[in-house]
């Protein structure tokens, strides 16, 4: 069974408090059984034309599609994404199964 990808890329809006949305969103991970991995990080290298404004990615992995859909329906997922939603300026969602080249050493 392979892992399946959660990744999310995002320009929050103006005047937002990013890191009680990140700390909110790592909260709501612990919550949830159905993640098996979390990470996030916020862009220092990019150059702003190549950035298009974004400035954080989220990536969560689960252990199947399957596992996936059961986070996206889980009451947790939907009341955090009543406060993330409206925070954010720009999205872009990928789901995705993985296909590993080279394992983490």
């Amino acid at each position: 069974m392979g892992t399946f990808n959660h990744y999310v890329i995002v320009k929050f809006k103006d005047g937002v408090a990013v890191d009680d949305l990140i700390q909110g969103l790592e909260k709501m991970v612990f919550g949830i059984d159905h993640v098996k991995s979390f990470e996030w990080g916020k862009d220092i290298e990019s150059h702003d034309m190549l950035r298009q404004g974004f400035t954080h990615a989220f990536l969560m992995t689960f252990n199947g599609k399957e596992e996936f859909n059961a986070f996206q329906t889980h009451p947790n997922h939907l009341e955090f994404s009543g406060v993330f939603s409206p925070a954010i300026e720009k999205i872009v969602v990928l789901d995705f199964p993985s296909n590993l080249v080279k394992a983490p050493a």
